[in-house]
């Protein structure tokens, strides 16, 4: 795994989150030390702030932009120029994450890596990158997940998203990097002696994971041109967004809520029983802003995609009928 990520050494985590926090604590190693990271990122949203809960380090907040990257010139002006002043915090790290689960899985370009390493090395700070889908990442690049990787100081990978393993993620980086964060997992939880039973699972799952990837990029890509055949006003969809395995739509029409949209899609009745495709369950997450959210994975065929885009089509007109009604 060190090979593919092309990083000194490797360490086995129970989840994404923990690989995540061990890396801010390996790199931010006095308390009250401060990182930036995107403000629609996983690491601050979806973490339960646990860098400043556990670690004691500050998280300051930088604009998402609509292609999961921010602004370099608003990162240069929040790193804090005033240190050691005991007024300031000291800034140490700057987070990254491709692909951005909140901007549907957008691909960072390796430019914009590079940029950020120039800015990084300027200041003396350390990238970490929050990888749960690199591999997603790199296939959408046509490249190694390394050459990704070779512009941070460390990683982290999920093995049970899109690559199919029941459980766990792995973080890279240097041999002191890896050592320091044995330590951190230890104090957090996460040694394990059956950590051998989990990881040969994730090897597993790793052994085609690239070319399976790549069906569900294709899968994913055929859902979204799929919604756009019917042309629903109900639903809007922006393909430039698709980069890889998520895809998100927005219901257009304020009367339906994502989440009464997602339950019609789960719901089969008896009145549906014209066509296989509307007794067809599917399961998508609703999102803030009227969008609805849906992953690929292994288990999902070009067939099933099928059936998903006919229930959506399906769904879609029963709201179009029911609307004109009312």
């Amino acid at each position: 795994m060190a090979e593919l990520l092309g990083t000194e050494d490797t360490l086995f985590v129970p989840s994404g989150t923990m690989g995540n926090l061990i890396s801010v604590m390996c790199h931010c190693s006095e308390r009250g030390a401060e990182l930036l990271v995107g403000d629609e990122s996983h690491i601050h949203l979806y973490e339960q702030g646990g860098t400043s809960q556990l670690a004691g380090v500050h998280p300051r907040t930088l604009m998402t932009l609509p292609d999961g990257t921010f602004d370099l010139n608003e990162l240069e002006y929040k790193i804090c120029h005033n240190y050691p002043d005991p007024h300031y915090p000291r800034t140490c790290l700057i987070c990254l994450e491709s692909t951005h689960n909140m901007k549907g899985g957008c691909v960072l370009p390796l430019s914009f890596f590079k940029e950020i390493r120039t800015i990084a090395d300027k200041y003396k700070l350390a990238v970490h990158l929050d990888g749960a889908r690199l591999l997603n990442a790199a296939v959408s690049l046509n490249i190694q997940p390394s050459e990704i990787v070779q512009y941070c100081d460390s990683v982290m990978m999920c093995f049970s998203k899109a690559v199919g393993a029941p459980v766990g993620s792995i973080i890279g980086g240097s041999k002191d990097f890896i050592q320091k964060a044995v330590r951190m997992r230890k104090a957090l939880g996460g040694g394990m002696r059956q950590v051998g039973v989990l990881a040969a699972a994730a090897l597993e799952a790793m052994s085609d994971a690239m070319e399976r990837l790549k069906a569900d990029h294709l899968n994913a890509r055929r859902f979204a041109e799929g919604i756009l055949t019917f042309s629903s006003p109900l639903l809007s969809i922006d393909l430039t967004t698709v980069q890889t395995n998520i895809v998100k739509f927005k219901v257009e029409d304020t009367r339906i809520s994502p989440e009464e949209f997602c339950k019609s899609l789960q719901t089969v009745t008896e009145a549906d029983t014209s066509s296989r495709s509307e007794r067809v369950a599917v399961l998508m997450s609703p999102y803030p802003s009227g969008r609805v959210r849906a992953v690929w994975h292994h288990q999902v065929s070009a067939h099933d995609t099928d059936l998903t885009v006919q229930k959506v089509k399906y769904v879609t007109e029963k709201y179009k009928t029911q609307l004109l009604t009312s």
